[in-house]
């Protein structure tokens, strides 16, 4: 099925619209809309209980995907903005502008943070506007208004003021039922697809665990040189289970130097912005290979020498021991770290480093709940060097290392594409979105011709 475009078309008046059909209006969000119509008082009950919904609990395409149940004794002061069946939150932050939900029977006592703006349309069709706020346009142009520096931000009166299409009634019905009935098709298409990310990950995961713990399958370890079929021993250690009996349990101390880092004074500039590289868990976190090359931001030879951090070779573990434990990553050039994490240097080369990471992958639920803090849970560099993990023989590191790099690319790579794929429906998603609520497509009428498991296409 494809969508053509409407007969005629006029000049909208608003640069992000451009044309739109002939016939339809162009009006500010307000005459359509109120905005923060209700808000709890001061005074509520401090037993009152409710259901809040903070700007980082919203997503793009699933809408609301977080509540936190409490009283409003207990609430921040931000909890009172008040929500109810058809209203759609805009946040106002600029961190999470495109943080829009429509609101669909919500339980009862929602409320949500005053860093969102509540529209509650008058007598414009719910879903309708709701689509229309969600148009990449309309959330480019909010996201154009937000000022300051510190916690830039968009006023809920500036977002009144912004101007949207409005269709006749029927129309503004028949593009909301067109949209619900196929942003559904394209939002299952992309939970299907999630799915199979994680399927593929717990995989990923499995392999990693079983070569660490049980060496080479058959097949492998026999092309690689080695007894396909070792006898086992018992190791221990809860998790590990039986291990081949050639194989040795050591904490990591054993063969490593835990190094810690350090952060360096940020009022001074001649700290940074050198030649060293200097990882922190926000790098390991966003790096998605085993090895680590340039961090984000980096420090001058002074930066280095007056913040405590050490320089480690190539080839050493880094491993986040802080916010969060068990992001990891070996080093292929020299570096240093800031206190958030802790490296693991080689003491000689009777260890394979490509083999500890795999080994520390596979028991990161281990190192997570070995994190102790009150204020947030960090793992203390004696717990790490304390941390047991299995040995084998340096050779035979060294092919479950290449063995793993080579079945962990294999999955990556389906990842690759099934993400690739993902990305591809959200755009379309959008995409569909603007073509409808801007009027680029003619929607009317679609239903009788509309197969039940299509997604349209567009013809603009």
């Amino acid at each position: 099925m494809k969508l053509a475009p409407y007969p005629k078309y006029e000049p909208s008046g608003v640069e992000w619209l451009g044309d739109v059909p002939e016939g339809w209006n162009i009006r500010q969000l307000k005459y359509a809309a109120s905005i923060n119509d209700e808000t709890l008082p001061e005074t509520t009950d401090p037993a009152f209980a409710m259901s809040y919904v903070d700007i980082g609990s919203v997503d793009a395409i699933e809408g609301i995907v977080g509540v936190e149940e409490m009283t409003f004794e207990s609430a921040p002061s931000r909890a009172r903005r008040i929500v109810r069946d058809g209203d759609t939150i805009v946040s106002t932050v600029r961190t999470y502008l495109k943080a829009i939900a429509y609101i669909r029977e919500p339980k009862p006592s929602t409320i949500v943070s005053t860093g969102f703006a509540v529209i509650r349309p008058r007598t414009t069709n719910p879903a309708f506007l709701s689509y229309a706020m969600r148009e990449t346009g309309f959330v480019e142009t909010i996201v154009a208004r937000s000022v300051g520096v510190s916690y830039p931000a968009v006023n809920a009166s500036e977002i009144g003021s912004l101007e949207i299409p409005l269709p006749s009634h029927e129309e503004q019905r028949a593009i909301a039922d067109f949209l619900d009935r196929q942003t559904a098709k394209i939002d299952t298409l992309i939970r299907k697809k999630q799915a199979l990310i994680e399927r593929l990950q717990e995989k990923r995961a499995a392999v990693i665990t079983r070569t660490v713990t049980r060496g080479l399958p058959p097949e492998a370890a026999r092309a690689a040189g080695f007894d396909p079929h070792p006898n086992l021993k018992p190791s221990g250690v809860e998790w590990l289970g039986d291990i081949p009996e050639h194989w040795e349990i050591l904490p990591l101390r054993r063969w490593y130097r835990v190094v810690n880092g350090g952060t360096p004074s940020s009022t001074e500039d001649a700290y940074w912005d050198g030649g060293i590289n200097w990882i922190t868990p926000e790098d390991l976190g966003r790096n998605r290979s085993k090895r680590m090359g340039n961090s984000r931001r980096t420090l001058s030879t002074e930066g280095l020498m007056n913040c405590g951090a050490q320089l480690v070779p190539v080839n050493s573990v880094v491993l986040s021991t802080r916010a969060p434990i068990g992001h990891l990553a070996v080093t292929s050039r020299e570096s240093c770290t800031n206190q958030g994490c802790r490296t693991l240097v080689p003491k000689g080369s009777c260890t394979y480093p490509d083999y500890s990471y795999y080994a520390l992958l596979a028991s990161r639920p281990l190192l997570e709940a070995a994190g102790k803090g009150a204020t947030f849970m960090e793992l203390s560099a004696d717990l790490l060097g304390s941390h047991t993990v299995p040995f084998p023989p340096d050779s035979e590191q060294r092919a479950i290392a290449d063995f793993l790099d080579r079945e962990t690319a294999k999955i990556d790579g389906l990842i690759a594409k099934v993400d690739t794929a993902i990305a591809r429906l959200r755009e379309y998603r959008a995409a569909l979105i603007t073509a409808a609520v801007t009027g680029q497509v003619d929607v009317r009428g679609v239903i009788a011709s509309e197969s039940p498991n299509s997604v349209p296409s567009m013809s603009l």
